[in-house]
């Protein structure tokens, strides 16, 4: 692989030298991606997923958890929602958490908002009272304006919690802390910096430093990739062609070897400055959020791991193959399986585990039980079980390497 200096419009790399671009991009070769902490950690990966599920700690914590070690999840808590603002929630690949100072990239999305008036439900007539609201009784959640919910299924929102949600989205609103899990809604102007609030930025404007944020988080990426995690279509995926060809997004055109695309031409974008140097460092061996941006876009991630990946907590139980929430785990710079966490008391317990097909179990099986055992003690489990494995021969090995921690 070349430096950035002899970089041309056709730089070649393995599947091996993306994979591992990405792995570091993404804060999972060597120590560096330590420094700085959650905060450095959230500006690297440009978005971090949020999820109301939590088996052993919520999806956001587990980010941080994977790349950052044990750092205590209230130090995690208050890296993300903390006063002054550091981040703040809004629609990227999905519900994430963001940067403060991304505050105007997403201006093109509010204005669409903005524009239709629409997302999952009607917004009612009232908006305007919630918000004056707001403006005159400080920072609210949707308990002190009567409830989320009419009483219905989980989509059944009160007409405060869709008029809340809709100031949020036009820009209104915005939510940089939670209590209890529910989102505190304040006034942009009071939440976001005077500076970032006064920057106006064109459509093409945000796309472009979007499509530039994408590209350092991801490392390597092709336009599917790209698309899924600013999550822009129609008028905006257009934008992002423009802005990728032209170069105003600051990424290069490669071709990685075995991905998709037309014979002859690059296939790919990569950031240059992740080009410039080969990844070195430690490999980090750790379980993943299903929401991990590693691994958020199942596609992407059978194509530069080898792993296909569904989440199967909405699969009838009796029609689950790997169990309801479950984790891959991250050794070695390979996903090289699978485990079905749950906690009983002060012990994690691992109700299936499965190695990928054609991996030794002796060799993994030190890795196997490192994930375990740290993720354990994070969470504050002092003993792990294993219920089973695949293949079987694994769970006495594994069991044995448990033991010996």
């Amino acid at each position: 692989m070349t430096g950035v200096t002899d970089l041309t419009p056709d730089t070649d790399l393995t599947p091996d030298e993306a994979r591992r671009i990405i792995l570091r991009s993404q804060g999972m070769i060597g120590a560096d991606a330590r420094k700085g902490g959650v905060h450095a950690m959230l500006r690297r990966l440009g978005a971090v997923q949020l999820d109301t599920i939590s088996v052993l700690a919520r999806s956001h914590e587990l980010v941080a958890y994977a790349r950052l070690g044990a750092v205590g999840r209230p130090k995690v808590e208050r890296a993300y929602w903390h006063n002054p603002a550091q981040s703040f929630e809004y629609w990227c690949h999905a519900a994430c958490l963001l940067p403060i100072e991304h505050w105007p990239l997403y201006s093109f999305r509010r204005r669409a908002y903005l524009k239709r008036r629409y997302r999952w439900h009607e917004v009612p007539d009232s908006v305007d009272k919630l918000l004056a609201q707001v403006r005159e009784q400080g920072p609210l959640t949707t308990t002190d304006v009567g409830g989320a919910k009419n009483g219905g299924p989980w989509w059944d929102w009160s007409d405060s919690k869709i008029g809340l949600e809709w100031l949020l989205d036009i820009g209104e609103l915005v939510c940089t802390r939670r209590v209890g899990w529910r989102r505190v809604y304040d006034l942009a102007e009071r939440a976001v910096p005077a500076d970032l609030l006064a920057e106006d930025l064109s459509d093409e404007e945000c796309v472009t430093r979007l499509a530039a944020v994408a590209g350092r988080s991801l490392g390597v990426a092709n336009r599917t990739d790209l698309l899924d995690f600013l999550r822009v279509r129609g008028e905006y995926a257009a934008l992002l062609d423009e802005v990728l060809l032209s170069g105003a997004a600051g990424l290069v055109p490669v071709t990685v070897a075995g991905w998709p695309g037309k014979k002859g031409r690059p296939n790919a974008w990569a950031d240059p400055a992740a080009l410039a140097s080969e990844p070195r460092g430690r490999h980090r061996t750790t379980l993943l959020s299903p929401f991990d941006s590693l691994i958020w876009h199942r596609g992407r991630t059978e194509r530069v791991f080898g792993f296909r990946y569904t989440l199967e907590l909405y699969v009838p139980k009796d029609k689950r193959v790997h169990g309801y929430f479950t984790m891959p785990v991250l050794a070695g710079g390979r996903l090289i399986g699978r485990v079905d966490p749950a906690r009983e008391g002060s012990t994690l317990v691992i109700r299936q585990l499965h190695l990928e097909p054609g991996l030794s179990p002796a060799k993994w099986a030190d890795a196997l039980g490192d994930a375990l055992w740290s993720a354990a003690e994070w969470v504050g489990c002092d003993a792990v079980r294993v219920e089973r494995a695949d293949p079987p021969e694994l769970l006495p090995i594994l069991n044995t390497a448990i033991t010996a921690r």
